[in-house]
């Protein structure tokens, strides 16, 4: 699966999940259940600046995770055969 990268320019701020023994099995279901309200709860905002603003005017300790950016190397499926003097391709069958 291949995840796009169109809507992944936001910042979002997370809860921390209550103390361990929080969640409990569902007997009926066998799901996970938790009495912590904040648990589902994930806000978007547009910038760094505004998540971290909105803490603060909440009152609420935070700390900033800074995203990890990929470098995509170029690929082509034609380089597969193309033809290089010194070099013979070895594939594996098995």
């Amino acid at each position: 699966m291949q995840s796009g990268k169109n809507a992944n320019l936001k910042w979002r701020l997370d809860f921390d999940g209550l103390e361990k023994g929080d969640r409990w099995s569902n007997p009926l279901m066998g799901w996970q259940s938790t009495a912590d309200a904040m648990a589902p709860v994930r806000l978007d905002f547009a910038s760094k600046e505004d998540a971290v603003h909105f803490a603060e005017k909440q009152g609420w300790g935070h700390f900033v995770q800074e995203p990890n950016f990929r470098q995509i190397k170029p690929k082509s499926y034609k380089n597969n055969f193309v033809y290089r003097a010194a070099k013979l391709p070895f594939v594996h069958t098995k």
